[in-house]
């Protein structure tokens, strides 16, 4: 699939909240953790976080983000207020849009960050 090219937003160019803070965090840390490609960290609109990284097996082919937003859905969440991706990718991946829209619909915003957490754009689902 083609990546979405990420978009700079203003509104959403700015991860100085500390709950996006957190969502930066998480996904760092679940990257590092398991040392996968990407970490992603997602919240929804009770405010509870879902962090997941790149699963890559043989079998089972999962970018962090769906991991994060299986986590969200098998816990109840009936959708997402922002999304975290970090990692060493450009661009936002089609794939992580297309799930998180199926999820929770459009407008929420998709973040990515290099691995040293800095914002390197931000789209809308």
């Amino acid at each position: 699939m083609p990546d979405e090219t990420v978009s700079d937003l203003p509104e959403l160019a700015d991860l100085s909240d500390p709950d996006d803070k957190k969502l930066v965090t998480l996904a760092r840390t679940s990257r590092a953790r398991t040392r996968a490609l990407e970490g992603a960290c997602v919240r929804d609109q009770d405010g509870r976080t879902y962090a997941g990284a790149t699963v890559g097996l043989p079998t089972l082919q999962l970018t962090a983000v769906q991991v994060a937003v299986a986590m969200a859905v098998t816990s109840g969440a009936r959708g997402l207020e922002a999304v975290v991706v970090l990692g060493d990718a450009s661009a936002v991946n089609e794939a992580d849009l297309s799930v998180v829209r199926d999820f929770a619909g459009e407008g929420v915003a998709v973040h990515l960050t290099a691995p040293d957490g800095t914002l390197v754009g931000s789209v809308r689902s």
